[in-house]
């Protein structure tokens, strides 16, 4: 298999002590590019240095909404010209969430805002971070629209008719480890349903590792098992399920060949 793990956080403190053995563990799983991504100004700018020093690694550069007010007008001036390096393929992670309230919503949908309107003016696709706040995600999608270099909605965690609102918007949807929980029934249903050209996977790694590890560190050699997951909902060999994602990745972010 030649698997694409479009969302991996190996920039986080918990790869540091081991990470050229997790990117060896994910070569011998298949694993052939990792899209490592940034979530603040740090660790955006280390996701940048990982994506130059290996051949697998991409990186993706955003302010979560974690840390929303550091989308100011000096950050989003650094951004732009991350987003001008090789091998930075998208904006992100950005979005919103609700779960945490950690600011009023107002900071997190300006700098939403903000961060989606960077990427259509440098013309690249954008990683979309949405926790409980599905209503106030798809009006701000509409309000922005259209995307004619895509996004994606990362670990995504709503209900098929939001993933067909997002589609419908341009977006693809991106499934991580929960795909793989037994009462995960919104999930199966949408790795059932939705059209196969527009699914990706991830591992949300070091967070969200699938079954049967789930509560472990996660990885992305990992990503064998979500695949594995999504082929068992849609009654398709694992092997068209990856290539088929891979692809899909490769037009989204413009990795290359991936085969």
């Amino acid at each position: 298999m030649f698997l694409v793990d479009t969302h991996a956080h190996l920039n986080d403190p918990a790869f540091t002590a081991d990470l050229p053995l997790v990117l060896a563990r994910a070569t011998k799983a298949g694993v052939r590019k990792i899209v490592v991504v940034g979530h603040n100004m740090a660790t955006s700018r280390q996701a940048v240095a990982l994506a130059l020093q290996s051949d697998d690694c991409y990186a993706t550069v955003g302010v979560h909404p974690h840390d929303a007010p550091e989308a100011a007008e000096d950050s989003l001036a650094e951004l732009a010209g991350l987003l001008g390096q090789t091998r930075v393929v998208a904006l992100g992670e950005i979005g919103l969430d609700y779960h945490w309230n950690t600011w009023p919503k107002e900071v997190s949908q300006r700098a939403f805002r903000a961060q989606i309107a960077l990427a259509k003016a440098l013309c690249k696709p954008f990683v979309v971070h949405n926790r409980d706040a599905h209503a106030d995600v798809l009006a701000l999608l509409k309000e922005q629209a259209p995307y004619h270099h895509g996004f994606v909605m990362h670990c995504f965690s709503g209900s098929l008719e939001v993933a067909r609102e997002c589609m419908r918007l341009g977006g693809d949807i991106s499934l991580a480890g929960p795909v793989t929980f037994r009462n995960a029934h919104n999930l199966h249903d949408v790795a059932k349903n939705i059209p196969l050209e527009r699914l990706l996977i991830e591992t949300d790694c070091p967070y969200l590792a699938p079954d049967p590890y789930r509560g472990q560190r996660n990885e992305p050699a990992f990503l064998v098992n979500i695949v594995e997951g999504i082929a068992f909902r849609r009654g398709l060999d694992v092997t068209k399920v990856a290539e088929a994602t891979s692809a899909n990745a490769q037009r989204l972010f413009s990795l290359g060949d991936v085969s």
